[in-house]
């Protein structure tokens, strides 16, 4: 059986969109899953729609996801080079090798004859005018230097069928085809063509693509079958919807939220969340198991458990993703990644890290949430007296003041200020006065915080406050009666 071989042939024209992403991620995993190589091929033969820096693009979103692929440009293989325009003069000659064998023709309309064809909607095909042009015309006008494109000559009869690993057998009748163009008048081959080309001449086994190129699967095929190549195998990819406001899910666009890597990147979403998010988009597991690395993707994946329903990309649930990640991270690397949004509320001072780890990994699902959540540590909110009356910790306007002249005189004590001495001088507190923990913290929480709710509890945001400011938020609290 031949090695597997599939390829990422994106066209550098601009963001890498989620679903071009998916298209990357699935390439690699049917690859990668039965041991193949995964080849990189960049697309720029139409050079009207490339955008400057877009090639970067391309392969800072594979590195960051961890996608490397095997073959392409700086990796070159023995089928290179793996970008189509600096493989421009490798086309022609199989499209004049079609002319000749009768399978293609040159066709000499002019732009304007072809806008003709078309009605005000902008629907309408190519009438096949030149198809059946007599050859001593042909010579002439190609003798006269009339500029023309090769077309293919699509049977007019008859249907074709092909076989799709996810869709099953399809078929599309012959009349529904264009006559497409092959190479165009700038000798430019078009997309349609320099792909079968180049997936020929690379050895490319599986074709992976998404579900809106199913019908023009059989315009591959005939090219295929006009050489007399081997067809790869097919494996075409369900819709990305998105979810609409009103409930309904249509196809997933920028209204719907940030549609491109990097915009998600942005957004607060870690890389490896999105690459295994977009992974389920389409795909199953065996068991219900939701988070997988990227190695573990490559263990469990199979083509046969790729849907043909549309999946619909949820943002909420990438937000549950995010926070699951977070949460499984050590509080090294929590606190590497947050200290950018440390900074902002901290400044450069240096600020007991570890606790504020504990108390923010399990709360947020993104870190840019870090600054707002502890914006009350940079300055004491004007809160009102109301806050301290709280029905379940059983406090009231008339003992807040009394639990936090107590906790000021035993804080005051302390001959360290680190969390456990903090923890147990008011935990020792409450039992002396015999009130339940929370009828003595929710007040000094209150007081030292200024906002009803809080990340971490009283004694860590009395740690981080340190001792003077600590203290100093509770007079003030006390002062409010």
């Amino acid at each position: 059986m031949a090695m597997v071989r599939t390829r990422y042939a994106p066209s550098p024209t601009g963001f890498m969109h989620v679903g071009n992403l998916r298209t990357a991620l699935y390439e690699y995993l049917v690859a990668k899953s039965q041991g193949g190589t995964f080849v990189l091929r960049i697309e720029d033969t139409d050079q009207e729609r490339l955008v400057e820096g877009a090639e970067d693009v391309i392969y800072k979103t594979l590195e960051a996801v961890g996608m490397e692929y095997d073959e392409g440009p700086g990796k070159e293989g023995e089928y290179g080079p793996y970008i189509q325009s600096q493989r421009r003069d490798l086309y022609a000659p199989y499209a004049h090798q079609l002319v000749k064998e009768g399978k293609a023709y040159y066709c000499f309309c002019t732009k304007e004859r072809l806008e003709s064809l078309h009605n005000e909607e902008g629907f309408g095909g190519y009438d096949r005018h030149c198809r059946d042009l007599p050859q001593e015309e042909v010579d002439r006008l190609l003798k006269a230097g009339m500029p023309y494109v090769i077309r293919q000559k699509v049977p007019l009869t008859g249907a074709t069928t092909f076989h799709d690993s996810v869709f099953g057998d399809i078929t599309i009748e012959n009349k529904e085809i264009e006559d497409q163009v092959l190479l165009k008048a700038d000798g430019y081959p078009t997309y349609n063509f320099a792909n079968v080309i180049d997936d020929h001449l690379m050895h490319i086994t599986h074709v992976v693509r998404g579900c809106e190129y199913l019908t023009s699967t059989p315009k591959y095929n005939l090219l295929y079958e006009a050489f007399g190549w081997e067809i790869p195998t097919y494996v075409h990819l369900p819709l990305i919807m998105g979810k609409n406001e009103d409930g309904s899910v249509s196809k997933l666009s920028k209204r719907h939220g940030s549609t491109s890597f990097e915009g998600l990147l942005e957004e607060g979403y870690l890389a490896p969340v999105i690459t295994n998010y977009i992974a389920l988009l389409g795909w199953c597991p065996k068991d219900n198991r939701e988070i997988f690395t990227l190695e573990e993707l490559r263990k469990s994946f199979s083509v046969e458990r790729i849907s043909k329903s549309p999946a619909v990309f949820d943002y909420d649930k990438l937000n549950w993703f995010n926070g699951e990640y977070i949460k499984a991270m050590s509080d090294e690397e929590f606190t590497a990644r947050a200290m950018p949004y440390y900074r902002e509320v901290f400044g450069e001072e240096e600020e007991p890290w570890q606790v504020l780890a504990s108390i923010l990994k399990a709360r947020i699902s993104k870190f840019k949430e870090i600054p707002a959540l502890l914006s009350f540590f940079r300055e004491l909110p004007d809160y009102p007296v109301e806050y301290f009356v709280n029905k379940k910790s059983k406090t009231t306007l008339e003992n807040s003041p009394q639990m936090l002249s107590a906790a000021l005189e035993t804080l005051r004590q302390l001959p360290s200020w680190e969390l456990t001495a903090i923890h147990d001088s008011l935990i020792g507190l409450a039992e002396k006065l015999e009130v339940k923990n929370g009828t003595l913290l929710w007040p000094v929480r209150i007081a030292a915080a200024g906002t009803l709710v809080t990340p971490g509890g009283a004694m860590e945001i009395l740690r981080i406050l340190g001792r003077e400011e600590a203290l100093r938020r509770l007079e003030e609290g006390l002062a409010k009666f």
